[in-house]
């Protein structure tokens, strides 16, 4: 963004060199659309069958961009296009369609790529064939609340498989959803993936305290609600 406000900035790698003192010029700045929240769409489309969904002028920094990579792996039908660049920051079009989703092995450099998208990402693993290994993430702990602790025992509530490791989870996909009541413990993201569970169940699923969704997204409820039709 220094870059886009006129400041001459050289980078190499990790390193950043500029010279101060300098002028910044007034510019005007699209903020990008943040990828996290876009995330849980683009599962909820990859997993409720004959979705097809397109969210624009979303942010693609590749600091940002592991759960589209996750979703490639697992199968998704997916395609990045419209890309460019607005105030220093990549910017695109990510579409997505409804299909049959594969386990896969998440860990390592992926991880920090795609931590808050994993509760998300969790729900899909839930629905695809085979097993998922979530692994390298016992930051998911130490969220807003214990995610991998919250995860496999809400999840379970639907009738998934989900296992906790110390640093992740094993979740044998491949099971319907079932309905039922669940709690989100007032983290935000967990109530947003509970959300994208319920789209999957066989019956009404029921989110306690949904309100902490507020926290990131205001309004998720009826971006939802519009994106699957009412």
């Amino acid at each position: 963004m220094l870059g886009a406000f006129g400041v001459e900035v050289a980078r190499e790698g990790l390193t950043t060199r500029l010279r101060g003192p300098a002028a910044l010029n007034a510019t005007e700045v699209r903020v990008p659309g943040d990828l996290s929240s876009a995330a849980f769409l683009l599962v909820a489309a990859a997993l409720v069958p004959g979705s097809e969904l397109a969210v624009t002028d979303v942010g693609l920094n590749p600091t940002r961009t592991g759960v589209l990579d996750i979703l490639g792996m697992m199968g998704a039908t997916l395609d990045v296009r419209d890309r460019r660049e607005e105030g220093g920051e990549p910017v695109g079009t990510v579409a997505i369609r409804a299909g049959r989703l594969r386990g896969a092995v998440i860990g390592g450099p992926l991880i920090p790529r795609a931590i808050d998208e994993l509760p998300v990402l969790a729900v899909a693993a839930s629905l695809a064939e085979g097993e998922t290994v979530i692994r390298d993430a016992a930051e998911l702990r130490v969220k807003e609340s214990d995610r991998v602790e919250a995860l496999a025992r809400e999840l379970g509530r639907l009738g998934a498989a989900v296992d906790a490791r110390p640093d992740g989870l094993v979740i044998r996909g491949g099971r319907r959803l079932s309905g039922g009541r669940v709690s989100s413990g007032g983290d935000h993201r967990i109530a947003m993936a509970l959300a994208v569970a319920g789209l999957c169940a066989d019956g009404p699923v029921t989110i306690d305290d949904p309100a902490c969704i507020e926290t990131s997204f205001p309004g998720f409820a009826q971006v939802l609600r519009g994106a699957t039709g009412g």
